[in-house]
């Protein structure tokens, strides 16, 4: 594989990757892996041991040929660009040791990779889930995960959108101040059957509220975490035989491809999801926007009057 010429350096690397990157261990397992299979491959394709003097020597089209290998066997494009950080990662290291330099290494931009279109639920799917909680008979935590599940569906939140909000912030009023990524604030429409759903939850709650208190708690009292929510849809795609795509992310993108095929602006939808570029929302212009409105007709307004089914707060 190349390492009796450069067992050396390879080690150093990963030693630098565990203890000064402090990479994870399943990222750094496969950047050890590409690297591996690079040098393998220059094993062959040069005809001979790999070392330093072997790698300085490199030029893009011998780095190409790596990627047009892999791309050979079927490697996808998002792992061949992983694979290449890996290797201008390797590269960049031994730079700053000063124990080999090739720009020509550095200078290749990674494929690339091709954008996934969302895959949003129907609406009825979606409305099945906010309901789903309700009927675990989980108290005040299912009336909870309801309120938090309307948020992303309803309004578009990210998770971590979502657990930040505050007692502060309730009751939510007909907008809502979401700080989003970049530190960037937008205003959201709230539908009164999310804001009902939150002072349900409110109501149900048994611990005592303060104005900088975490608006949605744990079991014990604490902030809830967002892995909470994800290992709820888990449970929710388990019990309504849903696919795995279905995750608490695919509500938002739900929220914004549903909009879109009622008629929403893009532009709008842009404002709405807090994204900082129109490119990033045009991804959902990708679904089939006349199917999706059909369904949007008569399955978006059950949600606007508070839900699948209907429900009163004893």
């Amino acid at each position: 594989m190349g390492e009796a010429g450069i067992g050396g350096l390879r080690r150093s690397w990963l030693d630098w990757l565990a203890h000064e990157r402090r990479l994870a261990g399943n990222t750094r397992t496969a950047y050890e892996a590409d690297f591996d299979d690079f040098t393998g491959f220059l094993t062959g394709h040069l005809g001979g041991t790999v070392d330093a003097a072997a790698l300085a020597g490199l030029m893009p089209a011998d780095i190409r040929a790596w990627l047009a290998s892999r791309r050979a066997r079927g490697v996808s494009a998002a792992s061949n660009a992983r694979a290449l950080s890996a290797i201008r990662s390797f590269f960049r290291r031994m730079k700053q040791l000063g124990r080999l330099d090739n720009a020509a290494a550095l200078s290749i931009t990674p494929p690339k990779t091709p954008r996934r279109a969302p895959k949003p639920v129907s609406p009825e799917m979606a409305l099945g889930i906010v309901d789903a909680p309700l009927e675990a008979g989980d108290g005040w935590q299912g009336l909870r995960d309801r309120a938090v599940l309307m948020l992303l569906y309803g309004a578009g939140l990210r998770i971590s959108e979502a657990l930040a909000l505050t007692v502060a912030d309730a009751p939510l009023g007909r907008a809502l101040a979401v700080t989003g990524k970049g530190g960037k604030t937008r205003r959201v429409p709230v539908l009164p059957a999310i804001a009902e759903a939150v002072e349900a939850y409110r109501a149900a709650c048994p611990f005592d509220e303060r104005p900088d208190r975490a608006l949605f708690l744990g079991a014990r009292g604490g902030p809830l975490r967002p892995e909470i929510v994800q290992a709820e849809i888990r449970r929710l795609r388990g019990a309504l035989g849903l696919p795995e795509t279905v995750t608490p992310h695919a509500l938002r993108h739900s929220f914004a491809t549903h909009l879109l095929g009622g008629g929403a602006d893009l532009r709008a939808i842009q404002e709405l999801l807090g994204h900082a570029s129109l490119s990033t929302t045009q991804v959902y212009t990708d679904v089939d926007a006349e199917a999706l409105y059909r369904t949007y007709e008569t399955a978006r307004p059950a949600i606007a009057r508070g839900g699948g089914k209907a429900r009163k707060r004893a």
